[in-house]
């Protein structure tokens, strides 16, 4: 019973500690600026770019005629209001804010704010994405040979775990 008092008492101190440390108005007008500065607000473009993409291929690969495009558009459209109402920045920036006043005091994110204003800070938001697509294009072609060796060790390891496995199955004796 000591002990259920002892817990209860730890679950309510960490509940006020959470309400006591909740973001003060400088705390988190530090944070939207941060995230003004890095393009938060543009995070989510590359997912309305790749659904857009998804309808138009699914247009070609229907052979619809050139005449049936307001369907297409018609369509895109009601996906960008599906999206909207799921990732639209208005929808975003409220957790945003939480997620990095959460994970970076004040005087962090100032900082960040600072370096981002910084000539270089400018230079780093400008390249990244570019520097961080043509990372992962390199290690996709750098994953590409070893592919087939993986595939094979998984093979084995299943035909290991499971003796009969990947072969026919033996016909039933009457």
């Amino acid at each position: 019973m000591t002990r259920l008092r002892a817990l209860c008492a730890a679950v309510a101190l960490a509940c006020a500690s959470g309400q006591v440390l909740a973001a003060t108005p400088s705390h988190t007008a530090a944070a939207q600026e941060f995230l003004k500065l890095a393009n938060a607000d543009k995070l989510s473009t590359p997912v309305y770019m790749q659904v857009q993409q998804m309808f138009a291929q699914r247009f070609e690969q229907t052979k619809a005629p050139a005449a049936k495009k307001s369907v297409l558009d018609s369509y895109q459209a009601k996906a960008n209001a599906a999206l909207d109402s799921a990732i639209s920045w208005k929808k975003l920036e409220p957790k945003m804010v939480s997620l990095y006043t959460a994970t970076f005091t004040e005087a962090e994110l100032k900082d960040l704010v600072k370096f981002y204003k910084s000539p270089l800070g400018t230079k780093v938001l400008r390249e990244m994405p570019k520097v961080t697509q043509q990372s992962a294009q390199l290690t996709q072609q750098s994953l590409e040979p070893a592919v087939p060796q993986v595939n094979k060790l998984l093979d084995d390891m299943t035909k290991e775990l499971v003796p009969n496995a990947g072969k026919a199955a033996a016909p039933a004796k009457k």
